[in-house]
Parts: C-alpha cells; sequence; structure tokens
C-alpha cells in the first residue's frame, strides 16, 4: 500500500529505518541524517507492505513550478518488485495536483559506480530526460547528474 505520511516523526521514522539499511547509497553519516531530517518537511510518500514500512520517496519544492525527487529509498528485499514504481507514480500524482509543472531529480552520473547506474535505469524508464551533468555539484568523485520531466 502507498500511502502520504504527514507526521514529523513518523517520516523521520521511516525515513532512518529505510536509508540506514541502504547504506551502500547513503553511506556519508552527515548526509544521511540530513535527509532523515529534513524529510520531516517535504511531501512524503511511504511504501507499506504486511503492515512494515519498506520504502519512501520524498519531493521537495525548488521553484514555484518545480519540486525534485528529493530522496527515495526501497529496502533491498523489496527491489525490483515495483515498489520504487509505485511510489513515483504516486509523487508524481501529488506534485501534478499540487500544481507543479516539472519535477527533477539529481543522481550519480551514468558510468560511475554500478549501483547508481541501476538508480539512473530507474529514472530513466520512468520518463525523466537528461538535462546535465555538473562534474564538482557535489565532488569530482560523484557527479551529479540532473534529470528533469514535465509533469503537464
Amino acid at each position: 500500500m502507498i500511502e502520504q505520511i504527514f507526521d514529523k516523526n513518523e517520516k523521520r521514522k521511516i525515513s532512518r529505518k529505510v536509508l540506514e539499511a541502504l547504506r551502500e547509497w547513503f553511506e556519508v553519516d552527515e548526509s544521511r541524517e540530513q535527509y532523515i531530517r529534513e524529510s520531516a518537511d517535504w511531501i512524503f510518500i511511504a511504501a507499506n507492505e504486511n503492515r512494515e514500512h519498506v520504502g519512501f520517496l520524498c519531493l521537495k519544492e525548488t521553484g514555484k513550478d518545480t519540486v525534485e525527487l528529493a530522496v527515495m529509498g526501497v529496502m533491498k528485499n523489496y527491489h525490483r518488485s515495483g515498489i520504487g514504481r509505485q511510489l513515483f507514480e504516486k509523487a508524481k500524482t501529488i506534485a501534478t495536483e499540487s500544481g507543479y509543472s516539472f519535477m527533477q531529480v539529481k543522481t550519480v552520473q551514468m558510468g560511475k559506480y554500478p549501483d547508481y547506474d541501476k538508480t539512473n535505469l530507474f529514472y530513466l524508464s520512468c520518463g525523466f530526460k537528461e538535462l546535465e551533468v555538473f562534474p564538482t555539484y557535489w565532488d569530482e568523485d560523484n557527479p551529479c547528474q540532473i534529470y528533469v520531466m514535465a509533469l503537464k
């Protein structure tokens, strides 16, 4: 079941559980803690399987017409089960109904790390298009790929 979560403490609890289980992608402690902290203030969508939260996605406004898929995680046991796609479809619906025209997402550029290549392929399969790569946005080892999507 995909649901929108409104309680700030519940948002932090779910994001902590999922992100700490996905340390391959969220290995930098300060960044992971920042996602957990900030997720409480963002649009928060969670996946619930057998009365347990197994994934989430957060949207944050980056401009009056644009929302960013700021962070997303699905427990490894549920990868390739359709949960990520369901979270994204719900996020896209919420963003559109909220009046946003565009959605963006930032990730590590394709070709740097196999785990992130899977993430890139997921975003492309959702309909995102390549906008630009910023080679030093994060650091030289993690060039930032920005994908965009029109919602209307």
